[in-house]
């Protein structure tokens, strides 16, 4: 008898354990957390590059050697090349600049005034100065900038060597490159000609034939199949210094399916070209089409100057129209539910109606709750909630969304 209770009570027992647990698993739902995450609203472009340019040109004999880098400013009357007889007098009166720059470097430290003066802790402290800059210049690109503060850095590690005792001083050095110097003196020649700048502008060394063709003045008369039509090709006349850009405003324009509307004459967005891997800020001036939308010319403005920027006629840009930050919301898990709400008549009078809202589902505990989402960006199977800090009405961080096995009761 004891036997046979004895294991009626476990059978009891193991049938409340498989009931409990069967119940539990009956009540597991399929949530994912509201997390916090990024996206951006952009597509890619053919873009054609629009600026002020005049092409410069000379004779065609000899060979040019460059006084300003492409992207560099150009005051009037400021050179920009020397001709020479041959490539060898160009790499000779290159090699005489770059000792020339050493040379004014090393009879710096080795000023007394400067050695006198110096203090070891005013010298560190200008080292991490100089680094500083030179950092900040390699990044902005500023080459200009980045070639003094390597000078500057040179002076003032150079200055630390000799009063720390490290080295005697430059001498020897200074001895070598005034034999350099003179050597290579011996063997230069005068330029043939030297060409200067009419005005102040912006120098590339490059033209490509469409100089004349895309300016402000031609902007509201391009068209989709110039654009589309138009090559990055680079001209091969050997007389060809290359051109002058007036200011530093430019101008892209790109054909684009603007029938829903997505563009507007006036919105901000940013560039992102392949040529650089910083973005650029731009305004839409200007869009228009042949009674095709889904083939618009979209102008666009745009006043960041660099290098970077006049490499190229045609180039892949990336139009970055947002860049949005919320909470992410898999897109099967959208649910709509009529809410009462305030709302306000024609004439401002506030009342109690009925809105069909979009929301989710969220798990409380044990509880199903409706939470309002309010989507600021849809991607292909979610969409971001921007975040309502303080409203319970709404999803908040970390909510447990239910994908599915929820009705319009969240039962």
């Amino acid at each position: 008898m004891v036997k046979l209770l004895r294991n009626v009570v476990l059978i009891l027992l193991l049938v409340i354990f498989i009931s409990i647990v069967l119940h539990f698993r009956n009540r597991e739902r399929d949530t994912v957390s509201a997390l916090r995450a990024q996206a951006t609203s952009s597509k890619e472009y053919k873009g054609v590059f629009i600026r002020e340019e005049e092409p410069v040109s000379y004779s065609g004999n000899g060979t040019l050697s460059y006084s300003v880098s492409d992207g560099g400013r150009l005051s009037s009357g400021g050179i920009i090349a020397q001709v020479y007889p041959s490539d060898e007098q160009v790499s000779i009166n290159r090699e005489m600049d770059k000792l020339t720059r050493e040379l004014n470097i090393l009879e710096m430290i080795q000023n007394v005034g400067t050695l006198e003066s110096a203090q070891p802790s005013a010298l560190s402290d200008g080292i991490k100065e100089d680094y500083r800059s030179l950092m900040y210049s390699r990044d902005m690109k500023d080459y200009t900038a980045l070639q003094s503060s390597m000078d500057d850095l040179l002076v003032h590690l150079s200055t630390y060597q000799i009063i720390t005792n490290e080295v005697t001083d430059f001498s020897q050095q200074i001895s070598d490159i005034n034999q350099q110097l003179s050597a290579l003196k011996q063997a230069s020649v005068q330029p043939l000609e030297t060409i200067p700048s009419p005005r102040s502008a912006y120098f590339v060394s490059y033209c490509d034939g469409y100089e004349d063709k895309y300016s402000e003045e031609t902007l509201g008369s391009i068209t989709a199949d110039q654009i589309e039509n138009t090559n990055d090709n680079r001209l091969t006349d050997k007389t060809i210094v290359g051109k002058l850009v007036d200011g530093y405003t430019w101008y892209l324009a790109v054909v684009t399916d603007n029938s829903r509307k997505e563009y507007a004459i006036g919105d901000r967005v940013k560039l992102r070209f392949e040529s650089s891997a910083d973005t650029s800020t731009a305004q839409i001036t200007d869009i228009r089409n042949e009674g095709d939308a889904a083939r618009s010319v979209m102008i666009l403005s745009c006043s960041r100057f660099n290098s970077d920027l006049v490499q190229h006629r045609t180039e892949n840009v990336e139009i970055i129209k947002g860049e949005y930050s919320g909470l992410k919301v898999p897109r099967e898990a959208i649910r709509f539910l009529d809410l009462e709400e305030e709302l306000y008549d024609e004439n401002g009078k506030k009342y109690e109606g009925i809105v069909n809202t979009k929301g989710v589902y969220a798990l409380k505990g044990e509880q199903v709750e409706f939470k309002k989402i309010d989507v600021i960006y849809e991607g292909g199977d979610y969409v971001l909630s921007a975040e309502h800090m303080g409203d319970s009405d709404y999803l908040s961080l970390y909510d447990d969304i239910l994908i599915e096995g929820v009705d319009q009761l969240g039962k």
